[in-house]
């Protein structure tokens, strides 16, 4: 349900529409509904959003927003993001609160994981 003032949408840009979503589905079992040839709607991320084709990529160090994830395993997460093609930007390191590691897709994007377990 939608909520004033709250975030709502998240939009990512991506090189290839088709191994993005391959991506995103083989590592976090997301799915799409697909708007054309350019964009795909995220859904089953925990918050709604969609993919677009662009050239652009994001990444902390461009100052972009960074999307952090959480995970019950961050060693498995890790095995499955390699093994779908992504890789590891900054390995796991400790913060207040639990651990975290920062993870790129195949179209440069970067992303990180937490877990306080």
């Amino acid at each position: 349900m939608s909520q004033h003032n709250k975030i709502n949408y998240i939009e990512i840009p991506v090189k290839a529409l088709a191994s993005s979503k391959a991506f995103f589905n083989q590592v976090f079992g997301w799915k799409f509904i697909d708007y054309g040839d350019d964009y795909a709607a995220i859904s089953g991320a925990g918050i709604d959003g969609g993919l677009y084709v662009s050239e652009q990529s994001v990444s902390a160090d461009k100052g972009s927003v960074l999307v952090v994830l959480y995970s019950d395993d961050l060693d498995q997460s890790q095995a499955d993001i390699k093994a779908a093609g992504g890789t590891i930007k900054i390995p796991t390191f400790e913060f207040p609160g639990g651990h975290r590691f920062h993870f790129c897709d195949g179209n440069e994007n970067e992303y990180a994981m937490w877990s306080d377990k």
